[in-house]
């Protein structure tokens, strides 16, 4: 079969690192952590699900994991724009939370049973267990809110944004405090166990420790970009790098210890409540289980085959549970690395199976990691192309469009769908999500057209 003639995804850079400008070109280091976590991400998603999982109900990478203090319960967030609230108990998923307009990358208990949400739409959004909207919505954010850290006493949710700054938000009251000095990308951001200080951690190579309540700030550089930050019940500061590598700073900012976790970015990290391990995920697919106290790998957790996004630890500091590429969640045992329950890799399933030697249906394979041809298919990041044609863009009951889509006037039709990737998603429909992709050829355009009429009708 022919190759179809498909140009895959043309990320725009930005002016500044983190800004959302059109037509400019970010700085090299953010665009090399960009484009290589960005390729990562959508051939993941690209590749076949395992056929089974602890928690499955995600349509997209999970991008955030937090744990409830008691530890009974879940909270995920995911590129395909939802949180969901689980069970431990029953691994059941108990509420999804639907808000945001992009993806959700980072998640937190904040006292009371409440829960934070934050997306790269840039908002805060605080919720009620059970109640279908937020109680309160934060957007102070210029940029992708990357990571939130609560306070020890509650009172204060810490957000850090590709805006380049952090916000501190008082829960009682809701005043916002804005805490500056980073060049580029806020990516984490951590509480010491006593309060009185705060981490962010960033792509300029910095690690900031602000005293609290006053704000200033001990800057600590280091060789390489930092995507994770977390602190330990001794506070003791652990920040994860582009360059794989682990690196433990005092409280009062002196680097004591690295440890080598791979040779690939670093792009989370979690440590058991008694402090004694740290798990960081690598772009890779593996996770590298560390011994704090004795600076060394003590296994590598491996076999998904795709990047891992995001862990925490269960109360018991042996229980590990991993948010996947593929939307799953599962659980490990990270003191001798066994899988708990269905974690195995199954046969691959192809959700185009069914269309095999279909020219169409091949073009439309570089769609899968963000659509579905039917209703009854999980969500993925963007909407079901269940029938597509005749329906009005961004009118799908259920799907939070952007404002500029559902302003526009276009009807999908084959002639529609053929512009759309004759002159790109950004020229079409400026103001969408999707990911700019051209199909040069009119040919290969017309044989996903044809393919579109015949998956997506009702």
């Amino acid at each position: 079969m022919r190759a179809p003639s498909l140009t895959w995804i043309k990320w725009v850079g930005f002016c500044r690192a983190g800004m959302r400008t059109p037509g400019c070109l970010p700085r090299p280091m953010d665009l090399t952590l960009r484009l290589v976590t960005a390729l990562l991400t959508v051939l993941s998603l690209l590749a076949p699900p395992p056929a089974q999982a602890q928690l499955a109900g995600h349509g997209g990478p999970v991008r955030a994991l937090a744990i409830s203090v008691d530890g009974k319960t879940l909270l995920s967030g995911s590129f395909d724009t939802a949180a969901i609230r689980w069970s431990l108990a029953t691994e059941s998923a108990e509420q999804v939370l639907r808000f945001h307009s992009d993806a959700v990358n980072a998640v937190a208990f904040v006292g009371d049973g409440r829960m934070a949400t934050a997306g790269a739409d840039g908002r805060v959004a605080i919720w009620t267990p059970g109640r279908p909207q937020p109680d309160q919505v934060f957007e102070g954010h210029s940029g992708p809110v990357a990571g939130l850290a609560i306070s020890p006493d509650g009172s204060k949710l810490a957000s850090a944004s590709w805006d380049h700054t952090v916000r501190i938000l008082s829960l009682p009251d809701g005043g916002t405090r804005v805490l500056q000095g980073h060049s580029q990308n806020v990516n984490g951001v951590a509480f010491a166990p006593d309060g009185k200080s705060l981490v962010s951690v960033g792509y300029d190579l910095t690690a900031r420790i602000w005293r609290l309540p006053g704000g200033s700030a001990d800057i600590v550089m280091m060789p390489s970009p930092l995507n994770a930050v977390a602190i330990s019940p001794d506070g003791e500061i652990v920040t994860g790098a582009a360059d794989g590598k682990l690196r433990m700073i005092t409280a009062d900012g002196k680097v004591t210890g690295e440890v080598v976790a791979s040779a690939a970015p670093i792009v989370a990290l979690a440590i058991s409540h008694d402090g004694a391990l740290i798990a960081a995920p690598v772009i890779d697919g593996t996770v590298a289980i560390v011994d704090r106290k004795a600076r060394s790998v003590l296994r590598m957790l491996a076999g998904l085959g795709r990047p891992v996004w995001s862990v925490a630890f269960l109360p018991d500091g042996a229980t590990l549970l991993t948010g996947d590429a593929d939307g799953k969640i599962r659980r490990w045992n990270a003191l001798t690395g066994a899988t708990i329950g269905s974690n195995l890799v199954g046969t691959p399933v192809d959700p185009l199976i069914a269309y095999a030697g279909d020219h169409g249906a091949e073009i439309f394979r570089a769609c899968v990691a963000c659509h579905t041809l039917s209703e009854t298919e999980v969500q993925r990041a963007g909407p079901t192309l269940a029938g597509l044609y005749g329906r009005k863009i961004g009118s799908l009951p259920g799907y939070r469009f952007s404002e500029a889509l559902k302003a526009m006037d276009i009807v999908w039709t084959p002639e529609t769908v053929s512009k759309l990737f004759e002159i790109g998603p950004n020229a079409y429909t400026p103001g969408t999500k999707m990911p700019e992709q051209h199909i040069g050829s009119a040919e290969d355009r017309r044989a996903l057209t044809d393919f579109l009429a015949r998956a997506t009708s009702k």
